[in-house]
């Protein structure tokens, strides 16, 4: 007959390791993903952060700071990729944090559906916005286009026909910014999906 004591400590056993094992899929850099509620549909994100651990850091950042809440797709390119993260509707900027390191040599490649980081002509510039391949962009990625490439840090899981929609929504130009969907598609929310 299994005593009370017993008992316990066999409980206290399993717990100590589920939480173990909890910690360590953490510490090996479980891939986590992100949910983006968008006004077209949701889209999941499956980030890794063991190829692109400051990128995924920085982005996760943004998310749990709910910066990315109610941004928008402020540029679409049908056939390139639709870019998002740091404009409100109104083509308002959102102040960020500091830029990131480049890690465009990770081995990840600017694939369809993939989720890379955007930058200016400075590699080392990434900040809040992102951008979703809708087409395979081999022309992205490290070395070229300028001897840099953009860092991909993950991929679309979900919502690859939410992706097609938007890629697909009529353009034009909003003030200085070309290629601005002439109806937002707004972010209406990025969380993270345990």
């Amino acid at each position: 007959m299994i005593s009370r004591r017993n008992s316990a400590l066999a409980l206290a056993a399993i717990a100590s390791a589920a939480i173990f094992s909890i910690a360590t899929a953490h510490a090996q850099g479980a891939a986590p993903k992100v949910l983006l509620a968008t006004s077209m549909g949701d889209i999941v994100v499956q980030l890794d952060p063991a190829k692109a651990p400051k990128t995924v850091e920085n982005f996760l950042a943004y998310v749990n700071d709910k910066h990315y809440d109610g941004t928008v797709f402020h540029r679409v390119i049908d056939g390139f990729m639709i870019q998002g993260g740091g404009f409100t509707a109104d083509m308002q900027q959102k102040p960020t944090k500091a830029p990131i390191p480049l890690e465009a040599s990770n081995g990840l490649k600017n694939d369809t559906y993939t989720i890379a980081m955007a930058r200016t002509g400075n590699p080392n510039s990434a900040t809040s916005q992102f951008f979703i391949n809708v087409k395979d962009n081999a022309m992205l990625n490290a070395p070229s286009p300028d001897g840099h490439g953009y860092a991909v840090f993950g991929k679309v899981v979900e919502g690859t026909a939410v992706v097609d929609k938007i890629k697909a929504v009529a353009t034009g130009n909003k003030g200085p910014h070309q290629n601005v969907p002439n109806t937002p598609v707004t972010i209406n929310s990025a969380t993270l999906v345990k």
